[in-house]
């Protein structure tokens, strides 16, 4: 009787069919950022988001969430990743000059003349970086370098009178110090709240790539561009560590290469740029100055001097010397 019941168990065993698994969910991340999706960030955001989900085979999903939809600065999302409001954000690091001063380096006015010289002090501060972005419970997964800084401005900026009428918003205290001494006023103030201080005339010049004054158009208050290679700034991509270190190991190092991948596709992504960049301002009537006078450059330049040797004394000597280090390549 018992082998029967047995045998008879061991048939049902069989002939029932095994209950499949349901497929595990995605792990959802949020990657907030103050820019447009258009913008060279915003590009970037989108391009990793892309690949994490190749490199996960879907296992971790990003949602991109550009032009301040999260309802967050620059100068705030640094905040939230650190207290898990959000798992990730591209932030420009001179927005960041209240946590350190060392966050300006990348958009010290007139330091880096080239994508090349921008990469190769971007390369040697990485160490620096990483260790600021750790302490804030952050790791740094890509960069995104934008292109040369320019002024926006309602007239020509065609001599000293013209330059110190401006009334211009920078994107960090770098910006500020040194147009404060050449202009007649000078604030940091978000891309996301130009339109109503264009409109209403308190800001009558940006301090922008023109891949940035594309994005946000500009040219309706703005009709003119002072190309002066003011700097090369970063943004980074960061995650928060309690975040990246719930994955396993499999999916930390797949994140890890779409960062890497994103990394190379940005600093690639600005050769030709510029040009590109014009095409699009001259085709919406902005008139391109390629030469600033001599008398505007040389006053921005001695303003520049200035407030670079202030960066060096609060950044420290570790930072004034790998600044140095990389001047004298």
């Amino acid at each position: 009787m018992t082998v029967r019941i047995c045998a008879l168990l061991a048939a049902l065993l069989v002939a029932t069919p095994v209950q499949a698994q349901p497929p595990a969910q995605p792990i959802p991340w949020d990657l907030i950022d103050e820019y447009p999706a258009t913008a060279i960030p915003g590009e970037a955001d989108s391009f990793f988001a892309e690949a994490v989900k190749r490199r996960t085979e879907g296992r971790v999903v990003i949602n991109t969430i550009p032009d301040a939809k999260s309802g967050l600065r620059t100068r705030e999302q640094i905040k939230a990743v650190t207290e898990g409001r959000h798992a990730m954000a591209n932030t420009l690091a001179g927005a960041l000059a209240d946590e350190s001063p060392f966050f300006l380096l990348s958009s010290l006015p007139f330091v880096t003349a080239s994508a090349t010289d921008a990469r190769a002090l971007a390369t040697a501060a990485m160490p620096l970086y990483d260790k600021l972005f750790v302490e804030r419970k952050q790791k740094v997964l890509f960069v995104t370098p934008w292109p040369p800084s320019g002024i926006w401005s309602a007239k020509p900026v065609n001599g000293l009178d013209v330059l110190r009428a401006l009334k211009v918003r920078t994107y960090d205290k770098g910006g500020t110090d040194l147009f404060s001494q050449v202009s007649a006023a000078a604030s940091v103030v978000s891309f996301a709240d130009l339109p109503g201080k264009l409109d209403s005339g308190e800001i009558n010049a940006v301090l922008s790539s023109g891949d940035g004054g594309a994005a946000r158009k500009l040219w309706t208050h703005l009709p003119n561009f002072s190309e002066i290679t003011y700097a090369v700034p970063l943004s980074f991509g960061t995650v928060s560590l309690e975040a990246f270190n719930k994955l396993d190991a499999r999916d930390r190092a797949a994140i890890e290469e779409a960062g890497r991948e994103t990394t190379e596709r940005q600093w690639a992504a600005m050769a030709g740029r510029v040009a590109r960049n014009y095409t699009t301002m001259r085709e919406n009537k902005v008139a391109i100055d390629e030469k600033p006078p001599a008398d505007v450059m040389n006053a921005m330049r001695a303003a520049a001097a200035k407030s670079v040797a202030e960066w060096r004394v609060k950044a420290g000597p570790e930072a004034a010397a790998l600044l140095d280090a990389q001047m004298k390549k």
